[in-house]
This record gives C-alpha cells, structure tokens and sequence, in this order.
C-alpha cells in the first residue's frame, strides 16, 4: 500500500528524473527546431525564383502552395497537441521529420503545380509536428512542475531556432548554385531526416500522467474535458490570432513600406535583417520580465510597442539610424511576443491539456500568418499606401492585446502536484 509520504517521495523524484533528462530533450529540440525551421520554412523564399525560372511558374503560384502548408499545419495542430498530451512528443514529432523528409523529396521531383501542391500539404502536416508548437508542449509536459526550468527550456530553444533564417537562407543560397534548386531540397530532406534520429533517439525522457498537474478552479477535477465555447478561452485565441496576424504583417510588408518611403531594397533588407536580430535578442529577457509582471501586463507593454514601433515605422522616413532603431525595438518586442503565445494557456489553465489547448492558439495564429503577406498587401492597396495600413496593423495588434487581457482569469492560481 502507498502512503502519502511515498507518493510524495514519487513525485518528488520523477520531478527530479523529469528535470535530469530536459537537459538532453531541450538540446536535441535546439538542433532539431533550428533544422526543420530552416529546412521546411525559410528556404522556399529563397529558392522560390529559381524554381519560377526553371519551371516558368508564377512566385504567386509557388509561394501559395506554402500557404496552404501553413494551413494544413494550423488545422491538424489539435490533433498533435492532443496526442502529445496523451503520448508525449516522441512518436509524432519523429512522424513528423519522415513527413518533412519525404515532403522536401516530393518538392525536389515536381514537375507540375499539382505535384508541387501536393508535396507542400504533405509538408504542412509535418510543420504541425515539427515547428514550435509540439516543442513547446514538450517542454510543458516534462517541466510542468518547474515553471524556472520551463522558461529557460523555451527561452533556449526559441533562441536557437530564431537563427534559423540565419543560419539556412545563405545556407539554400549557396546549394543552388552547384545543386539548382532540386539538388537542394534533396540536401534540405537529408538534414530533416536527421532529425527523425535525433527525435526517436533523443526525446525519451518518461513521459508524465496526464493527471500531473492540476488547476484549482474551473479545470481542477480529475475527468476535466476541454470547453471550446468557453468565452475566455475563445478570447485568448481570437486576441492572440489577431495580434499574430499584426505581427506578422509588419514583418512581411516592412520593406514595400520603407520602399515606398525612398529607401533602396538593399536598405530596407538590411532593416529588416536588424529586426531579426532584436527578435532574437528579446527572447532572452523574457524570463526576466515573466518574474516581475502579470501576465495581462506583459502581454500588453509588448504589444504596445510592437504597436508604437509599427506606427513609428509607418510615420518616419528619415534618418536611416531612427528607423533601424525602430525595426530593432520592434523586432525585441516579437520576439518577446513568441513566448508570450508559448506560455499563455500556462499563464491561465496550467499544463493540463496544454497541448491540445495550444494546438489551436497555434493553429490558428499560424494560419493568420500564412494569410498576412497576400491580406497586408491587400489591405495597404485598399488604403492607398503601406504607411495607412501600418496604422491598420498597430491598431490589430492592440486590439488583439485587449482581447488576450480579457481572457485572464481572475482570482485563479495554477498549481502543480509536481510543485508541492
């Protein structure tokens, strides 16, 4: 017979197993997220007009076809939350890299736009399994008693896979010239299926029961389900959806606006590029900023400034020092954005149904992403001008600030039985 004194005993030391062994997970999430971000993310707009060239495609064409694998990934992010909830990461996010690996294969042997659609629908199912989302309830999942663990664990792996871009568009570059651009996704596939092996073998830390943590309020019972018509949860994932979509349309649109504003393409690239850097350089103090503010405050001074450096963006043209200041500010502020979309449902519910719950936060922000470059260009046609519809974005990303606020429980804590 178990007393008290042993489960507390249990607890404490798988806890501690838990912890011993996220040393590993959050290092093969670094390689792994970095790989996949780079290899089935950001190297189609690089190589998009070479195959345009070669195949006599339109860019419209290609690059709706990485839309639709965006979509694809934000409707199946449920139903992997939901298994990781239940089963952990190992399986599906080593599902996932054989998809990708096979997708970016498909990609390399298109000959037509179906095939080439096709492949991309393949690949947004392994985005679902692959990208932030499944990492992150990872590590929710394994360090759900340890809230310092867990942000540092996200803070690591969201630094790393920020220099995605970095690291794989000159990367995509460079295997074009030699390889042209099937040649290259073949490479792309051989490093994603790397991460296949480094997921199977590297994710095996024991999973923890899905009765680990426990929410005292509304979700605290044993045989808790999750209410999608719940108002609060349906405000968080309409504010953060909307925010996202504003986040996103800045970055895509930024260099038509600074175009549009007298400066070269060269410029406003190298703009843009500072955002990259203030992005990935945000992440870092977040955990700071998570241990001296509410989540309601956070959530709102970072919208905040992203939506005073999208106005700021939108109004000054000169000098070129202001405005790469601006970028650099705003690119902090999303970057500190991506952990505050990783810890909202934490923040309100706990890690019970954490992955099934943030399948849809990301489902959905996910899908606001895939439509804001063709919808902010649109919107900036209709309104005459990218500098109006800067004001737009600003306007949505605090808009989306309110809503996510409103979401917040009130007079609610979130424990966990790891944690006592």
């Amino acid at each position: 017979m178990t007393t008290d004194s042993d489960s507390s005993t249990i607890g404490r030391e798988a806890a501690t197993s838990r912890g011993g062994g996220l040393r590993r997970e959050v290092a093969v999430l670094c390689a792994t997220e970095i790989t996949t971000w780079g290899a089935l993310f950001y190297a189609l707009p690089v190589a998009a007009s070479t195959i345009a060239d070669d195949q006599g495609w339109t860019l419209p064409q290609i690059l709706g076809a990485f839309t639709v694998a965006q979509l694809v990934a934000g409707a199946l992010g449920f139903w992997v939350g939901r298994h990781i909830d239940r089963a952990g990461p190992r399986r599906i996010m080593t599902l996932g890299s054989v998809l990708g690996a096979g997708a970016l294969v498909a990609v390399a042997m298109s000959g037509s736009l179906v095939t080439l659609y096709a492949a991309w629908i393949v690949g947004g199912a392994a985005m679902s399994a692959t990208l932030y989302a499944p990492a992150f309830a990872a590590i929710t999942g394994w360090a759900a008693g340890d809230e310092h663990r867990r942000l540092r664990a996200l803070t690591a792996v969201t630094l790393v896979a920020g220099l995605a871009s970095t690291a794989f568009a000159p990367l995509t570059a460079w295997l074009l010239g030699p390889l042209g651009w099937r040649g290259t996704y073949l490479v792309l596939a051989g490093f994603v299926a790397a991460t296949a092996v480094a997921h199977w073998l590297g994710l095996r830390a024991a999973w923890p029961d899905r009765d680990h943590d426990e929410v005292v309020g509304q979700d605290s019972g044993p045989d808790a389900t999750i209410d999608f018509a719940r108002a609060d949860f349906r405000l968080l994932v309409a504010g953060m959806t909307l925010a996202g979509f504003a986040v996103s349309a800045v970055v895509v649109n930024l260099v038509p606006l600074l175009t549009e504003h007298g400066l070269s393409v060269r410029m406003a690239a190298v703009v843009l590029g500072v955002g990259g850097v203030g992005q990935v350089t945000g992440r870092v103090f977040y955990a700071l900023l998570s241990a001296v503010t509410s989540p309601a405050t956070r959530t709102w001074s970072v919208l905040a400034v992203v939506a005073l450096s999208t106005v700021g963006l939108a109004e000054i043209h000169d000098p070129v020092v202001i405005i790469v200041v601006l970028s650099f500010v705003g690119g902090m502020a999303r970057g500190l954005f991506t952990l505050i979309q990783a810890t909202a449902v934490v923040d309100r519910w706990g890690t019970r149904h954490y992955g099934s719950r943030s399948g849809i936060l990301s489902g959905a922000t996910m899908a606001a992403a895939a439509i804001a470059p063709w919808a902010g260009a649109s919107i900036a046609v209709a309104l005459d001008g990218y500098s109006t519809a800067f004001w737009l974005f600003a306007a949505g990303a605090m808009l989306g600030a309110a809503l996510a606020t409103a979401s917040q429980p009130s007079g609610r804590r979130v424990r966990s039985t790891a944690a006592r």
